[in-house]
């Protein structure tokens, strides 16, 4: 019977030997990835602590590693002075806290390089760039790692670690040190569900749609300007109506756009006579934008007519109309034979 790993000998050499804790870099950029971008693990809190996680210290980490592949300076238990390469590396502590200073200081520069492109600052553009960025630092990292002497190079030392909490948690000095860590676990498990309780549960002023209209500029850009406000019977326009879901859970919205001849009545406007050009009925995740192109083709003729857009959460009523609409927005247009 064949051995079961045998298939990982046709990966390259250096791939079958990468670090560990650069396979967990790869890993989170992954985990990251598909929990942004796959529908159903997009809603959940995964999302976030992923997200957070890459953001604030993936792509300093990999940076770290890409500049520092030596193991970091430990005192001789002899006294004796570290060689002058393993004087090159920095210790664990260190690499840390450089990791999340660098993050800090990565992201927004590439948040600024996307600012001057035509992708702009956007979730995807953005997830693409930090992952690229992170994905070559990290190979970048392995190639300098590799060419560092055996016994000289960075490696976490994850079995230590666990060797020492193992010794810590199941065969403690004393009672007060058995006492700390039962104290330790709850702490960690209070914080942890704290911490899931603010995710999961939003505060309910943050619920909010939001509801708008953009126009196609000359170079193809949306933006809120330039509205058609003289139009002919029968003659096609373009608007983009903009829906946003802030609410925090998965929502179906209907869009009723209408043409209207309204009247003032005192403080009161009107509507004398209204025609419905179409609707619209998106369903949209938390945090998702949907835009979608309206040809509006008037066939009711006059001056200051109300081309009218409103927003309902679900189905909307009978009648549709401003008073019972979640959102609206208008225009004011005038219509010629």
């Amino acid at each position: 019977m064949a051995d079961d790993s045998a298939w990982t000998l046709l990966l390259p050499r250096q791939l079958r030997h990468l670090p560990a804790d650069l396979i967990g870099v790869i890993s989170v950029v992954l985990v990251t990835n598909l929990a942004v971008l796959l529908p159903v693990v997009s809603e959940t809190p995964i999302r976030i602590v992923a997200g957070l996680v890459f953001v604030l210290f993936i792509p300093g980490y990999a940076f770290i590693a890409a500049l520092f592949p030596e193991a970091g300076t430990h005192p001789d238990p002899d006294g004796e002075a570290p060689s002058n390469h393993e004087a090159d590396g920095i210790d664990g502590i260190e690499r840390v806290a450089l990791s999340f200073g660098l993050s800090i200081a990565l992201v927004p520069l590439v948040g600024l390089v996307l600012n001057f492109t035509p992708w702009g600052i956007r979730l995807l553009p953005i997830l693409v760039s930090l992952s690229g960025l992170t994905l070559v630092l990290t190979a970048f990292a392995a190639v300098r790692r590799w060419a560092v002497p055996a016994d000289e190079r960075f490696r976490v030392p994850y079995r230590a670690w666990v060797s020492a909490g193992r010794e810590e948690m199941l065969a403690p000095d004393s009672r007060t040190d058995a006492a700390l860590n039962v104290l330790l676990v709850v702490s960690i498990l209070l914080a942890a569900g704290s911490v899931g309780y603010a995710v999961t549960v939003p505060k309910d002023g943050d619920r909010f749609s939001e509801f708008y209209l953009l126009t196609e500029g000359q170079d193809g850009e949306l933006v809120a300007d330039g509205y058609p406000t003289e139009l002919q019977q029968g003659e096609s326009r373009s608007l983009i109506i903009g829906i946003g879901n802030q609410e925090h859970e998965r929502t179906e919205y209907t869009v009723v756009a209408e043409l209207q001849r309204v009247e003032r009545v005192g403080n009161e406007t009107r509507v004398r006579e209204r025609t419905e050009l179409q609707r619209f009925q998106p369903t949209l995740s938390h945090n998702e934008t949907w835009h979608r192109q309206h040809e509006v083709s008037p066939e009711m003729t006059g001056e200051r007519l109300r081309l009218q857009y409103l927003l309902y959460r679900g189905t909307p009523p009978a009648t549709a109309e401003q008073s019972n609409a979640y959102r609206e927005v208008h225009l004011w247009v005038n219509v010629t034979n």
